[in-house]
């Protein structure tokens, strides 16, 4: 049995710079690790199958699974004749804007790999992981970096100081390629990408919440009023770096002391159904 850890992702920055000629687009964006993770194990099989367990109903065990596609992937590229049990023990809430999937899928890459002893590198499990989704090879890094292209081309960063983060997220689940069919490159509010770069190199803190940045935040928050309310409560509750994570509609803050992490937390629970408070892992 091998084991894996699939933690989540947030966004410190998400800049959209034009629509690309393959139909993605050209995006630059700071991302880094939190301490909200699913976990995985992995077990051979006698048939020559794919088979995911959860207990989570939202969790599909087929194609529609991102962990279901990297397993089979593998399988195929490497000509593996046996099957891979998944069992997945899912934390990370789903259609979130947190790389659950996604995680999931790079975790899985990892997994296989040593379950099987194929013996690929990181970068071989991050160039096949960029065939599964654009988030996949970030999450096969894990830490801090820099994304660009549609998302595959990463720059390792200087992680973020230790801190809280309290994400909430509402019930709604939000389709990415919805959000992004509604971009208007002409009315966006640009983040200052090299400014966190910088703040993230000198570790400090206050300048990272200051230069949090999504340009997808607007969008979402006008078609979900739920994010708008959360992002509100959050500031109201003494929130320091309160940002939108991708396409939504999760909403978190990092705070850097546990006591007004927990104030915001609580402030939060009655308010969403889905509340964390975690540490950036980064």
């Amino acid at each position: 049995m091998i084991y894996e850890k699939a933690p989540a992702k947030i966004n410190l920055t998400l800049d959209v710079l034009h629509k690309r000629d393959d139909g993605y687009h050209e995006v630059e964006m700071v991302m880094t690790t939190i301490d909200l993770a699913d976990r995985l194990s992995f077990e051979v099989m006698n048939s020559n199958r794919v088979e995911i367990a959860s207990e989570n109903r939202f969790v599909p065990n087929d194609k529609r699974n991102l962990a279901f596609q990297a397993a089979t992937l593998i399988k195929e590229r490497f000509d593996i004749k046996q099957g891979v049990r998944i069992h997945l023990d899912k934390h990370i809430p789903v259609a979130a804007g947190l790389a659950g999937g996604s995680s999931d899928a790079a975790a899985t890459l990892r997994g296989v790999n040593r379950l099987f002893n194929i013996g690929l590198s990181q970068e071989e499990l991050q160039e096949i992981g960029a065939e599964i989704g654009s988030d996949v090879p970030f999450c096969v890094m894990g830490g801090t970096a820099l994304a660009k292209g549609r998302g595959v081309e990463l720059q390792p960063l200087s992680s973020p100081p230790a801190c809280w983060v309290v994400l909430a997220k509402p019930s709604i689940g939000v389709s990415t390629k919805d959000i992004y069919s509604k971009v208007n490159l002409e009315q966006l509010n640009h983040p200052n990408t090299q400014a966190m770069i910088e703040v993230l190199e000198n570790h400090d803190f206050k300048g990272i919440c200051k230069h949090l940045g999504n340009v997808l935040q607007p969008i979402t928050s006008t078609m979900h009023h739920q994010v708008r309310q959360i992002i509100q409560r959050m500031n109201k509750a003494g929130g320091t770096g309160v940002l939108m994570s991708g396409s939504g509609p999760t909403v978190f803050s990092l705070v850097a002391k546990e006591e007004k992490a927990e104030r915001i937390y609580n402030s939060l629970r009655g308010f969403c159904s889905e509340v964390y408070m975690v540490r950036i892992l980064g």
